[in-house]
């Protein structure tokens, strides 16, 4: 699955129809080799942009026109292409997809400049073209041009290499170059979800570990359910998971790669561990350990091992998680009395209290973009998924229920998906499901799963 930008190349002045010669052969992968350009005419900045900070965001339209092809299954893959584009778009939230019937007069090249009046008509803000071939040695070519109908400017234009198998993962990163264009913030729809998969009573639960695109496709287990398994959490500079098992009633941290299906045993380690999360580059595993009745933060060194203790309180010291530069730790204790939230340095030390509104803290996880922290909140008898600055200032509670937890972000830090528990019973039956939400505590949108599911963790972009 892995993904190899092999070459980018800004051309300015290069038009529609111009000469295709200059693109460098195409390095063959196992995989996937992506080949992208920035094609730019007329202006030098597309007058097309939606700030997606601002609470309530209309909807862009956007017209996606199936992707030329000569053959039958050319055809297929274009129409396949475009279908998941739009939704990936239209579930930000901010774009809204004009529907195929309406539209007027389709071209049947990509050598021409569109009839932009046509698409006008219409209200379309921005128009998808693309084309496919299926190339000698079985090679899907992808061709796509994104336009600013209004300004009547070519806004970007890339070309793909990859095999037919992969024209998923085409579209996703296509819809993420348009998400990018537009709101000028990295999108996030190459990207998978790992989560606890869920079945049977409540008093003999089967948890599994599963996988799965952002949208829910390429559904697959990486874990039997022999063994029960918690927390899982993606590595953010490899495609990486670690989580916990306990195997024989003893918990282990394990860590699993998904390209290769290796799985590796970090340790085991004396009481109870919960939550570990990678550090930034990949090198660490932070998480708590109870060890002789007291709960700590520790650390180990992946490649050597070695085991550091970085909290020393009698109070309980959990959940932990570092800022994206690797310089700061977030994390929950009971040190003050209640369930709160506190921040220290990568090295351990004095730890300061952030989290100072009504009811308990729990969860915390740290933004990539390193602006907020998301957390759980317990108060008046309900859970919620919520976001702080750094500082604990500016609380904003996004979503309640009878059970929200275990908040994770999207690559972007625009997006946050969590899991709802939700009573179908008076005898304490509950349904689990994943939900995201936008930043702005709108678009809420459950991820549909084949089966009950919690503890989702969001991947960062497939590389």
């Amino acid at each position: 699955m892995s993904l190899i930008k092999s070459m980018t190349q800004s051309i300015v002045g290069e038009k529609p129809g111009g000469s295709m010669n200059r693109f460098q052969k195409y390095i063959g992968v196992a995989a996937l080799v992506a080949l992208s350009l920035i094609l730019k005419i007329g202006f030098a900045h597309a007058e097309l942009r939606v700030d997606i900070t601002r609470g309530v965001v209309k909807p862009i339209p956007v017209a996606v026109t199936s992707l030329l092809g000569s053959s039958t299954k050319e055809q297929n893959i274009g129409r396949n292409i475009a279908r998941v584009i739009k939704a990936d778009l239209v579930r930000s939230g901010l774009f809204s997809a004009i529907d195929n019937k309406a539209f007027i007069d389709v071209e049947n090249s990509l050598d021409t400049v569109p009839k932009f009046g046509n698409w006008r008509v219409l209200k379309a803000q921005a128009l998808s073209q693309g084309a496919v071939q299926i190339e000698s040695g079985n090679r899907l070519k992808v061709q796509f041009r994104l336009w600013d109908v209004f300004a009547e400017q070519q806004m970007v234009g890339r070309v793909y290499s990859t095999v037919p198998e992969n024209w998923r993962r085409i579209a996703h990163i296509i819809a993420d170059s348009i998400y990018k264009r537009v709101t000028g913030e990295n999108g996030y729809f190459d990207t998978r979800v790992v989560y606890i998969a869920e079945t049977g009573r409540a008093d003999r639960r089967i948890k599994r570990l599963a996988i799965m695109d952002q949208d829910g496709e390429n559904h697959h287990f990486l874990t039997d359910g022999s063994s029960l398994v918690l927390t899982p959490r993606f590595s953010p500079s490899r495609q990486e998971i670690t989580y916990m098992s306990y195997h024989g009633n003893v918990p282990r941290v394990y860590i699993f790669n998904i390209d290769s299906g290796r799985q590796e045993l970090l340790g085991d380690f004396p009481g109870m561990t919960f939550a570990p999360r990678f550090s930034p580059d990949g090198n660490k595993v932070i998480m708590s350990m109870a060890k002789d009745g007291n709960t700590e933060i520790y650390t180990m060194d992946l490649r050597t091992r070695a085991v550091k203790r970085l909290t020393k309180h009698s109070a309980i010291d959990t959940s932990p998680h570092y800022s994206p530069d690797g310089k700061r730790i977030v994390f929950n204790s009971d040190r003050s009395g209640t369930q709160q939230i506190y921040v220290m340095g990568a090295n351990g030390g004095r730890a300061k209290r952030i989290s100072f509104g009504r009811g308990r803290y729990a969860t915390p996880v740290w933004s990539p973009r390193g602006d907020l922290i998301a957390f759980t909140k317990i108060t008046g008898g309900k859970f919620f998924i919520g976001v702080m600055d750094t500082d604990g200032k500016g609380e904003r509670l996004l979503a309640e229920g009878f059970l929200v937890e275990s908040p994770t972000w999207a690559p972007n830090g625009r997006v946050i998906m969590y899991f709802r528990e939700t009573p179908i019973s008076k005898k304490g039956g509950v349904v689990s499901k994943l939900f995201s939400i936008d930043l702005t505590g709108h678009n809420e949108r459950e991820m549909v799963t084949p089966m009950d599911a919690s503890d989702p963790a969001w991947s960062p972009l497939i590389p």
